[in-house]
């Protein structure tokens, strides 16, 4: 596989296990991102959008077919190389996943203590690098607050700058905009933007927000597993 293509994923079908019954959740997925590309999924609520970005994520265990991750295949991974590979990708949940016993500037310096490219720069360095991440946001006058003292937006941004922080060569990234306000929205899609133009970095988002649709290259929709078309987007 070319390095240009971070993600590959080929004839991908993923169970769950629901009272006793085996329901399926994706069929048949076909689809590459190649760097510096974003693609947004959508689809209704159910049509395995999450599912499919924890499994390219390495989150979750692929069943069958194929999905390859910077060229190394995901399915059947020892836990080493996923853990290597997952090192090399920016996340953003739903749920924050805060540590809430952390300030907005530790939470951040935690997605740099696990990069394969900031592990071994020391404190100073890493601590310059949150501070202008959580700048880049609108959270420079929050550093030292801890979560229980930012409001849900605040901490989305916190979150938000965790997975910005290290350049990722792949951010995967559920329902960014979901609690930050139109203007905060827009600005943190244009940082995805910017990782994507000028990194090279493949984006992978889930959003039903129609307000950030235009910063994609591509649009994939789903529906009931499947992909059911794709609508290229020019700028």
């Amino acid at each position: 596989m070319e390095a240009t293509t971070p993600v590959q994923i080929s004839g991908l079908n993923h169970w769950f296990d629901e009272a006793g019954e085996r329901k399926q959740v994706l069929r048949d997925i076909q689809l590459e991102v190649k760097a510096g590309e974003i693609v947004i999924l959508t689809g209704p609520s159910g049509s395995g959008k999450t599912t499919l970005l924890t499994m390219v994520g390495g989150l979750r265990a692929a069943q069958d077919g194929s999905l390859r991750l910077f060229g190394e295949e995901l399915r059947g991974a020892p836990k080493q190389q996923l853990t290597r590979l997952r090192r090399q990708v920016g996340f953003i949940f739903q749920a924050h996943n805060l540590m809430p016993y952390l300030s907005a500037l530790q939470n951040v310096r935690l997605g740099l203590e696990v990069s394969s490219t900031w592990r071994g720069r020391g404190r100073r360095a890493m601590d310059a690098r949150c501070r202008e991440g959580l700048e880049q946001v609108g959270l420079g006058h929050r550093l030292h607050f801890m979560p229980a003292k930012l409001s849900g937006g605040q901490k989305q941004r916190v979150a938000i700058a965790r997975a910005l922080a290290s350049s990722p060569s792949l951010l995967l990234a559920d329902e960014p905009t979901a609690a930050l306000d139109k203007e905060s929205g827009r600005d943190v899609v244009a940082l995805f933007r910017d990782l994507a133009d000028r990194r090279g970095a493949a984006i992978v988002m889930v959003t039903h927000d129609n307000k950030v649709l235009d910063i994609a290259d591509r649009i994939v929709h789903l529906q009931a597993g499947a992909l059911a078309d794709s609508e290229v987007k020019t700028h």
